[in-house]
């Protein structure tokens, strides 16, 4: 689906399905430097089972004409106007990493809109190492280096790859390589800066942690946890950073047991 949001042309994945006013609708928010494809197996999975699917590409990613937003708040009043263009009035939300932030963030911000939230990947604060900082702010190749050997659990490179015939490291450089310089820094900026109380954050929230991520270590998410009492927790035994891919059906079948039949 393409719209205007903010005067400029955005895009939202919606499983090839026209959105419907009786249905519940989920977003699905990517993470930093990524797209709405990284959904392809859930989106679509709750686009032919019920539910409106919208996977947006964030400005300055995908097929959503840039600059990018320079914060995660911005991100999430970015995501409620992008809404407000097709008049959705409430939804649940999935986000990975930084789309976890802009998910919670969402929620706090405006909680009568926000019904649920599934946060995939998550670290509260989400700290970026500096040698990653600044080969992003210069543009460097060993920046996409790092998200992409960072963002998948050790065993990625050896084979017996979930989904047949993928290449996991190559996906994610293809997706990488296709940003415009600055959209990665920006992001990672924005994880590495945004603090929050969540206070407002009521609805019911899932985390579901990699056991085996080492860019956002489930012990990560303690502070996250102590901060929504009320959260649930699925920990992936297989999985690293890139839980929608590395394990993908692990990944769905929390989110169907979340959101229900």
């Amino acid at each position: 689906m393409d719209l205007v949001v903010d005067r400029k042309r955005a895009f939202a994945y919606t499983a090839t399905h026209i959105l419907d006013p009786r249905r519940a609708t989920i977003v699905f928010v990517h993470g930093a430097g990524l797209d709405h494809s990284t959904f392809g197996l859930q989106s679509r999975y709750f686009g032919y089972h019920g539910r409106n699917v919208l996977a947006f590409d964030l400005p300055g990613h995908g097929r959503s004409e840039g600059p990018p937003v320079p914060t995660i708040a911005a991100m999430a009043d970015w995501l409620f106007r992008a809404l407000d263009s097709i008049e959705i009035p409430k939804v649940s939300i999935v986000g990975h990493s930084m789309g976890a932030l802009i998910a919670l963030e969402a929620a706090n911000r405006q909680p009568a809109r926000v019904e649920r939230i599934a946060c995939i990947g998550i670290a509260y604060p989400m700290k970026v190492s500096e040698a990653f900082l600044e080969a992003a702010r210069k543009n460097e190749q060993t920046a996409y280096d790092m998200e992409t050997i960072w963002g998948h659990a050790a065993q990625v490179p050896l084979g017996g790859n979930p989904n047949p015939g993928m290449w996991m490291y190559g996906d994610m450089l293809a997706r990488l390589r296709r940003l415009a310089p600055g959209v990665l820094y920006n992001d990672l900026k924005a994880c590495q800066d945004f603090t929050s109380d969540f206070a407002n954050v009521k609805c019911p929230v899932l985390l579901v942690l990699g056991k085996r991520d080492v860019m956002t270590p489930p012990r990560n998410a303690k502070t996250l946890q102590e901060k929504l009492p009320h959260a649930e927790t699925a920990l992936l035994d297989p999985s690293g950073h890139t839980l929608m891919a590395e394990a993908p059906d692990a990944t769905l079948d929390a989110l169907v047991e979340f959101f229900g039949s």
